[in-house]
C-alpha cells in the first residue's frame, strides 16, 4: 500500500504531500490546477520517462517521493524484497521508500531502499505495486500477453491446474529439441573426433608403452652409450683405491700404514686415539668403496645390440610424446580421458534415439495438454465475456458488447508443437463492439479514451478477486460520462476498493462522493506565478468541494444539499456492500 507520496516542482505544483490510506482515495480541482500530476508523478516513480517539461518554471529539478507499505500477499512482499535487495536497497520494518529526481536539462536520477538504481528497476517492480489507468498511456491490459493472463486469473485453479502439468513439459520439450539440435549440427565433427581419437589409442596400444618407460630409457642409453668409457674409468679408480702393485702407492695400502702408525701412539692420548678410530673407519668404507667399483665395472656391459633397441624404443615413444603429451605418463593420461570421451561420443547415436523417443512422448503431452488449456481459457473467456459486458453497460455503454476470444496463434499448424510457447498455443484478444450491429474490433483500436478507461474499470472490478496488485490508479476513468453512469462508476471503484487500494483523479462530483479520502488540488496566483497544492479534506470541506464540482461556484446552498445527497447516498452503498 502507498502510504505517502511528495511532490516538489513538478508542473504548477511547487511543494505537495498526499498521505494515503487504505481504500479508495480520490484527487480533485479546478482544471489547470495539476490534478493528474500526482499520476504523472506515479508514473515517474514506476520508471516512466524523465520529461524536463514536467519541472516547475524557475526551478533547476523536480522530485517526486513515495512510502510504500509492502504487506499482504506472502509470495508478492518475497518478490519485492527479493528485487529491492538485489539491486542493493533495504526495506525498513516492511517499509520502502522510492523518490525519482529530474533535472530541467533531462537527467534523471532514480532511488530504491537507499541506493541509486537505473530507472528500469523501479519499472520492474512496479508491477508488483501498483497498476495505472491513464488516457494516454499504454493500457497493461492492451498487451495479448496481459490479456492471456486475465483470462488465466479469472479461469482460476482449473487453468492454473493444466499449466501447472504443461509448463514443466514444455520446458523439457525445449531442452530436449537443443539437445537434439546440437548433436545433429555437430555430428561431421563428432564423426572427426572419433576417428581422432580411435587413431590415438590405437597408435599408444601398440606401442604399449609402460610408467616412467621413457626416463628409464633414457638412463639405459646413456649408460650403454658411454660403457667403454664407465669400464675404463671405474677400473682405473678400483686400481688407485686397491691396487695389485707392491710399491704400496694404492690409497687402501696408505690408509693402512697410516692406521699402523696411529694405533702404535693411540694409548698415549685421548684425542690421538678418537682420530685413530676415525681413520679406522675411514679404512672400512674405503674397503667396501672399492668392492663396489669392481662389481660396477664388472657389470657395465658394452652391448651395441642392445643400444640400437633402446634407442629404437625411445625414437618410438618419443613419436607419442609429441603427440598426445610432454612424457610418457602424460601419453597415458591422454589415453584414458580419450577412452572416455570416445565411448561419450560413440554413445551419441544411442543418446538421440532416446531423445527422439522423449521428445514424441512430451509431444503428445504438449498436444494433449495444450487442448485442454485452450478449451479451458476458451470457457473462461466466454464467462469473462460476460461478466464484462454486464459491468460496462451500467457505465453509459449499455449497448456495448466486450468479446474473449481465444484462438491458436497466428503460427500455428494443424500438427506438431512447434507453434507452442510456454503459456500454451493460444492467443487471445479482447475485442469491443460499441454500438449494435458494429463489428467489433480489437480493443484499443474501437474504443476511445473514456470508454477504454471504463472497460478497463469493468474489468478490474470483475477481476479484483484474481489479482495481487494492491494499488490501481485511475485518471479521469469517468471521461465522457455523467448522471446516473458516473454513479456506477463511483460504486465500481469503492467497490474494486475493498480488495484493494484505489486512487482516482476525477472531475465528476458522483465518483468522488464514494471515496473514503478526498484530496482537492488547490491553486493560487499571486499575479505573476500559479502555484499548486493539495488538501486533504474533512467532511465540511468535502461537501463545498462536490458542490463546487456541481454548480461550478461556490456557496450555493442547493448545491451543498445535493452535494450532501451524494454523500449519503454513497455511504449507503458502502454499508449496504459492507453487509451483502
Amino acid at each position: 500500500m502507498w502510504e505517502q507520496i511528495r511532490l516538489a516542482s513538478i508542473g504548477v505544483i511547487d511543494e505537495a504531500e498526499l498521505e494515503l490510506g487504505p481504500g479508495f482515495a480520490v484527487i480533485t480541482g479546478e482544471t489547470g490546477a495539476g490534478k493528474t500530476m500526482v499520476v504523472t508523478s506515479l508514473d515517474l516513480l514506476c520508471g516512466g520517462r524523465a520529461d524536463p517539461g514536467l519541472v516547475r518554471r524557475g526551478e533547476s529539478r523536480s522530485r517526486v517521493e513515495a512510502r510504500v507499505m509492502v504487506d499482504g500477499d506472502p509470495d508478492r512482499v518475497r518478490q519485492i524484497t527479493d528485487q529491492v535487495t538485489e539491486a542493493g536497497g533495504e526495506l525498513d520494518d516492511n517499509t520502502l521508500i522510492v523518490s525519482r529526481t529530474v533535472s530541467a536539462e533531462g537527467r534523471s536520477r532514480a532511488h530504491l531502499g537507499g541506493v541509486a538504481v537505473p530507472a528500469g528497476v523501479l519499472g520492474r517492480l512496479s508491477e508488483h505495486l501498483v497498476t495505472v489507468h491513464g488516457q494516454s498511456d499504454q493500457h497493461r491490459l492492451l498487451r495479448p500477453a496481459a490479456q492471456r493472463d486475465a483470462v488465466d486469473r479469472f479461469g482460476g485453479d482449473r487453468i492454473a491446474e493444466v499449466l501447472d502439468r504443461y509448463r514443466p513439459a514444455y520446458t523439457r520439450w525445449r531442452e530436449v529439441e537443443a539437445e537434439l539440435r546440437e548433436l545433429r549440427d555437430q555430428a561431421e565433427e563428432r564423426l572427426r573426433e572419433v576417428d581422432r581419437l580411435r587413431f590415438g589409442l590405437e597408435e599408444i596400444a601398440a606401442a604399449e608403452p609402460q610408467p616412467d618407460e621413457d626416463d628409464d630409457l633414457r638412463a639405459e642409453e646413456l649408460r650403454l652409450a658411454h660403457a667403454d668409457g664407465l669400464v675404463s674409468a671405474t677400473a682405473q679408480a678400483h686400481e688407485a683405491l686397491a691396487g695389485t702393485d707392491t710399491d704400496g702407492g694404492d690409497a687402501t695400502s696408505l690408509l693402512a700404514l697410516a692406521n699402523r702408525l696411529l694405533e702404535a701412539e693411540r694409548e698415549h692420548d685421548p684425542r690421538l686415539a678418537e682420530l685413530a678410530d676415525r681413520l679406522a673407519e675411514l679404512a672400512y668404507l674405503l674397503a667396501d668403496l672399492s668392492t663396489d667399483l669392481a662389481a660396477y665395472s664388472a657389470s657395465v656391459d658394452s652391448d651395441p645390440v642392445r643400444l640400437a633397441t633402446v634407442q629404437e624404443r625411445r625414437a618410438a615413444l618419443t613419436a607419442l610424446t609429441r603427440k598426445y603429451g610432454d612424457s610418457i605418463n602424460e601419453v597415458l593420461a591422454w589415453a584414458k580421458d580419450a577412452a572416455a570421451q570416445l565411448a561419450d561420443l560413440e554413445g551419441a547415436d544411442d543418446r538421440i534415439g532416446q531423445l527422439e523417443a522423449e521428445r514424441t512422448e512430451l509431444m503428445t503431452t504438449l498436444q494433449a495438454t495444450g487442448a485442454e488449456l485452450t478449451k479451458a481459457r476458451s470457457e473462461a473467456a466466454a464467462r469473462l465475456s460476460e461478466r464484462v459486458t454486464a459491468e460496462v453497460a451500467d457505465l453509459a455503454m449499455s449497448n456495448a458488447q466486450v468479446t474473449v476470444t481465444v484462438r491458436p496463434r497466428a503460427d500455428a499448424s494443424d500438427s506438431g508443437v512447434d507453434h507452442l510457447g510456454p503459456d500454451g498455443g493460444d492467443e487471445v484478444e479482447f475485442s469491443l463492439a460499441a454500438n449494435p450491429g458494429a463489428q467489433a474490433r480489437p480493443l484499443g483500436k474501437a474504443a476511445s479514451g473514456g470508454e477504454l478507461s471504463r472497460v478497463m474499470l469493468a474489468l478490474e472490478v470483475v477481476l479484483a478477486d484474481t489479482t495481487d496488485i494492491p494499488t490501481f490508479v485511475f485518471d479521469e476513468v469517468d471521461a465522457g460520462i455523467g448522471g446516473s453512469a458516473a454513479v456506477e462508476v463511483g460504486k465500481r471503484l469503492a467497490r474494486l476498493a475493498r480488495s484493494a487500494q484505489v486512487v482516482a483523479v476525477t472531475h465528476l462530483p458522483q465518483v468522488a462522493a464514494f471515496a473514503d479520502q478526498h484530496y482537492r488540488v488547490v491553486k493560487s496566483d499571486d499575479g505573476s506565478v500559479t502555484t499548486s497544492g493539495v488538501q486533504s479534506l474533512d467532511e465540511t470541506a468535502r461537501v463545498r468541494e462536490l458542490s463546487r464540482m456541481l454548480a461550478g461556484l461556490e456557496g450555493s446552498a442547493t448545491a451543498e444539499a445535493h452535494a450532501r445527497e451524494l454523500l449519503d447516498l454513497a455511504a449507503g452503498e458502502r454499508d449496504a456492500a459492507a453487509k451483502s
